[in-house]
């Protein structure tokens, strides 16, 4: 299949950046973040879950009737739904949009995040509850008379339902980055979620994905998503000028227990941040462009690590992810709306230049062009003092 490409959906003009600190939706932004998807060419977007924030499968619904293409990826967490009631949603949804819905499941990493709508099972019982979750929903999809399920966390009798997606079943993605995620999106996943570490370690990542998959008997393999929040600009220099603008607002943003908790050196519950922090510890720059100094500064709290560079930098950054064979790539800023515009005119057209000149020819071509005379650690250097070393 072909390399996609994910944003995330915004609902007003806030952003890490700008710290207005809305909350509300703004009508019009929303519709034009949402066509501005479609017009630059961006095949999914996330439509994320916080225990504070907006509903995401009405979001999802709206979204999709002011696009054509973008496929709304809805994040569910189990415990706020039954998976009865989420199957029939989501395949509303994929009716309402022509067959565009994706979810995406989140067992959650931070017990405390859990517990602010009730859930208490430990960790590893989310995941197996997140498998439970997976099967009941597929076999809702496709059963077209009334079954019985007794699980260890569900349980209902003689049900079936009429509202069928529109291609049979609706892609499934997991996401994680313990030996529980691995397991039950490997068995069960379509696509596997990771965040954007070092090119070793994310190969690491996506072979224990694999054989998960072989273990569970699967012929196929989940898709591999992988994602970045690139920063762009015309070169090397002013790039990485622009990272470190960026790191202070972020530095200076972070909240107040993410400060706290990263002054006493308590890590991050989740495997994930812990890893990117890790990553963060042993080098600010890694491979071609991967700066982890914002994974530091927000005690890695969410997908936070950047590519930095030109659009031909990042551009081929981002096809060193593809050659490890990631297939879905998440490139969404800091300053939302701009960066979603930058990244549609100047990066992705790279990537599939690129990969339409592999498919053509078999070999790859250049799509890189940094600053002669300085690498990039030097080029880190200059964004923080100004002066070259």
């Amino acid at each position: 299949m072909p390399v996609e490409f994910i944003s995330a959906v915004n609902v007003n003009p806030s952003n890490e950046l700008n710290r207005l600190g809305l909350a509300a939706i703004d009508r019009p932004f929303f519709q034009r973040y949402a066509r501005t998807l479609d017009d630059y060419g961006f095949d999914y977007t996330l439509v994320p879950y916080g225990s504070p924030g907006h509903d995401p499968f009405t979001l999802a619904a709206a979204l999709t009737q002011y696009t054509e293409r973008v496929r709304p990826i809805v994040a569910l967490r189990p415990n706020t739904m039954y998976p009865t009631v989420a199957a029939k949603q989501l395949a509303t949804l994929d009716q309402l949009s022509g067959g565009r819905a994706v979810v995406h499941f989140i067992a959650g990493g931070d017990d405390h995040e859990q517990a602010r709508e009730g859930d208490r099972l430990p960790k590893e019982q989310r995941y197996a509850r997140q498998a439970e979750y997976i099967e009941i929903l597929r076999r809702v999809w496709t059963s077209t008379t009334a079954f019985d399920h007794a699980g260890t966390y569900y349980s209902f009798e003689d049900f079936v339902s009429l509202v069928r997606p529109v291609n049979g079943t609706i892609p499934v993605s997991v996401g994680g980055s313990s030996a529980d995620a691995y397991r039950v999106g490997g068995a069960l996943g379509d696509i596997f979620g990771l965040w954007g570490e070092p090119l070793r370690e994310t190969q690491e990542q996506i072979d224990a994905v694999y054989e998960q998959a072989r273990l569970a008997g699967r012929s196929d393999r989940p898709r591999i998503w992988v994602t970045f929040r690139p920063i762009i600009a015309e070169t090397e220099e002013l790039a990485w000028e622009k990272a470190h603008r960026t790191l202070g607002v972020l530095a200076e943003s972070a909240g107040l227990a993410a400060q706290f908790l990263r002054r006493r050196g308590v890590p991050p519950a989740n495997v994930g941040s812990q890893r990117l922090l890790a990553a963060a510890e042993r080098g600010e720059v890694h491979d071609r462009a991967l700066w982890t100094a914002p994974a530091k500064a927000t005690n890695a709290g969410g997908a936070s690590t950047a590519l930095v560079g030109t659009p031909e930098t990042v551009a081929a950054a981002i096809l060193d992810y593809v050659d490890l064979g990631a297939e879905l790539i998440s490139i969404r800023g800091y300053d939302n709306y701009n960066d979603l515009v930058d990244y549609g005119r100047y990066v992705l057209p790279l990537i599939r230049q690129e990969l339409a000149h592999r498919e053509a020819t078999g070999q790859r071509g250049e799509v890189v062009s940094p600053d002669a005379g300085l690498d990039r650690r030097e080029l880190a250097a200059v964004g923080a003092t100004g002066t070259s070393a």
